[in-house]
């Protein structure tokens, strides 16, 4: 079955009762696969089995269950789902790195011997990057407002996430990273709180913090700290975007710079998607959102941002709906909103399109109804080739700016990131359904990281050269 949810239900069997092949057919019925019945234990006349199975949606669960019920000789204890059984208390834990095993180690991680190191520092505050975690670790902040694409559901619901983002860090690139869910959706807050705890960490990830607050934060904690801040909805995305459309312009047999790009969805990820395609070159991009294309002859009141962007793109001040807007278009990136494009759209596009289709969890427009009109073809999803995922960038974007200490993220640095990420897929590699890396390819994170520190050291922001990446 492709897709579909992993359930564990624990089953009391009477013995030799229930044939296997009774629960094979009885799943098979109702739309599911079996993928395991283990035995857990043998009790006086009955056994306790634990069947796992694959069923499409929650409803056929339920039927699954009811059907259990009524099954002579069979009890369902309990239901488990695979993803709740892997949060279950939690996926991140503090472990020391250091191990306490006699007086005399006691005696130098805590009192006496650690006021020697607390001195140090308050005589030297940059020997905290050598003398606490503060060189290791990063802070991913959020308020809840724009959880994977759900919405604002609060700082409790956005704590599952930003767990997995940093076993995603850890296993990756080896950084550590502190969840830090704030409840409070004011931004002289969110600021106030992230600066005075800055001083425990190398650098801020802010995460989930809904447009157009989010471009606010991070303008102000760049004014107010001296270590990078990072928005990875925006410049993590940005990245990964520009990777994948450098190759897919090599797929195409099109100058990156002679594209015209349509970009949907104005907020944070295509504000930034933008910036860094100006960056690389691209001249002509159109950006639309909900009012229409963004265009320099009109006024966006409450919308600064939008003003802004008017300003440096859209430079034939193309107007229209979506449809007309596409018309001769190269390459579309959609971070918007599910089901937005028709076929025929796609369709009025120039020859051997380039289409980036990211909406979560619907993208776009159905792949299987595009993908004989388009070149290259990209989602966020992973059950299709060429996968947009910021953790193709950000464990790697980290190691590079925790490794060179910099004090603040350039246009240059995330440049040379998207460069390096799709340098990965190699010359004899690249193709229309690989343009960009699996987010499994462990060289990744180490290639991108070893751009980021040559880049800030040439922009003059690192404060230490790193060692060689092995």
């Amino acid at each position: 079955m492709a897709g579909g949810i992993q359930y564990i239900i624990r089953l009391s069997m009477q013995r030799e009762l229930v044939p296997f092949r009774q629960l094979v057919e009885l799943v098979d019925q109702i739309g599911g696969d079996i993928v395991a019945l283990d035995m857990v234990r043998p009790e006086d006349d009955r056994i306790i089995r634990d069947l796992t199975v694959v069923m499409p949606t929650p409803a056929h669960l339920q039927q699954l269950e009811d059907a259990l019920a009524h099954m002579p000789g069979t009890a369902v204890e309990n239901v488990s789902d695979r993803t709740f059984l892997m949060h279950l208390g939690g996926k991140i834990e503090i472990q020391p790195r250091v191990q306490v095993k006699t007086r005399a180690d006691l005696s130098h991680i805590y009192t006496p011997g650690v006021a020697r190191v607390v001195q140090a520092i308050a005589d030297d505050p940059s020997k905290a990057f050598q003398l606490t975690m503060k060189r290791n670790t990063v802070a991913i902040v959020t308020d809840g407002t724009a959880i994977l694409g759900m919405g604002h559901l609060g700082a409790k619901a956005a704590l599952p996430v930003m767990e997995g983002k940093s076993v995603l860090f850890k296993w990756l690139g080896n950084v550590d990273a502190v969840p830090i869910c704030l409840d409070t959706t004011d931004v002289d807050e969110i600021v106030e709180t992230v600066v005075r705890i800055a001083p425990a960490f190398g650098g801020i990830n802010l995460e989930d913090i809904a447009a157009p607050r989010c471009f606010e934060v991070e303008a102000k904690l760049r004014g107010r700290l001296d270590i990078p801040v990072f928005h990875d909805d925006q410049h993590g995305t940005a990245i990964v975007i520009l990777a994948g459309l450098i190759n897919a312009a090599q797929v195409v047999g099109k100058p990156i710079a002679d594209l015209r790009v349509v970009i949907s969805g104005i907020g944070a990820a295509g504000t930034a998607t933008t910036d860094l395609l100006l960056e690389a070159g691209i001249k002509d991009i159109v950006g639309y959102d909900r009012e229409g294309p963004i265009i320099r002859t009109r006024q966006y009141p409450g919308r600064p941002s939008w003003n802004a962007y008017a300003q440096k793109t859209n430079p034939h001040l193309r107007d229209g709906s979506l449809k007309e807007i596409m018309v001769g278009a190269d390459a579309f990136i959609g971070v918007s909103t599910g089901n937005l494009l028709s076929v025929t759209d796609v369709e009025g596009m120039a020859a051997n399109p380039i289409l980036f289709v990211m909406a979560n969890p619907e993208p776009e427009i159905q792949p299987e109804l595009v993908q004989s009109k388009v070149r290259v073809l990209a989602t966020g999803r992973s059950d299709y080739p060429n996968q947009i995922n910021n953790v193709l960038c950000f464990p790697g974007f980290f190691r590079g700016v925790l490794d060179s200490r910099v004090s603040q993220i350039t246009m240059r640095m995330k440049l040379k990131a998207a460069e390096a990420l799709a340098s990965v897929v190699k010359p004899d590699e690249l193709s229309a359904e690989y343009i960009i890396p699996s987010v499994f390819n462990r060289g990744v994170a180490t290639k991108v990281a070893q751009a980021v520190s040559r880049a800030a050291e040439e922009e003059g922001v690192a404060r230490r050269t790193p060692p060689p990446l092995r």
